[in-house]
């Protein structure tokens, strides 16, 4: 898939950027070598799976020492809870 033909969107538009040098990083960091023109079509999926894999193991640490130092930080801020549309949900208990 070229580069003007993206499927996947970044939620902030102005976020994709620095997820595109988070995944070079990423990539460097592990031992893939990236793409020197940007097209990643070329790469085993295994690769770009591990690449992908590894970016979303640092994304949710980031987001757990947020959440755990006490401060809503940037995770904090734009988490909201899922809401129930319509039913309340029962639970029964069997003896």
């Amino acid at each position: 898939m070229g580069t003007g033909s993206r499927s996947n969107k970044a939620l902030v538009q102005q976020a994709r950027p620095a997820l595109d040098n988070f995944k070079y990083q990423v990539a460097n960091q592990i031992g893939v070598t990236p793409p020197q023109d940007g097209y990643w079509g070329d790469l085993p999926s295994r690769q770009c799976g591990a690449v992908g894999g590894h970016m979303v193991r640092s994304m949710i640490q980031i987001a757990e020492q947020s959440l755990a130092g006490g401060g809503a930080g940037a995770v904090g801020a734009t988490f909201t809870a899922p809401r129930t549309t319509g039913t309340t949900a029962t639970t029964t208990t069997r003896r």
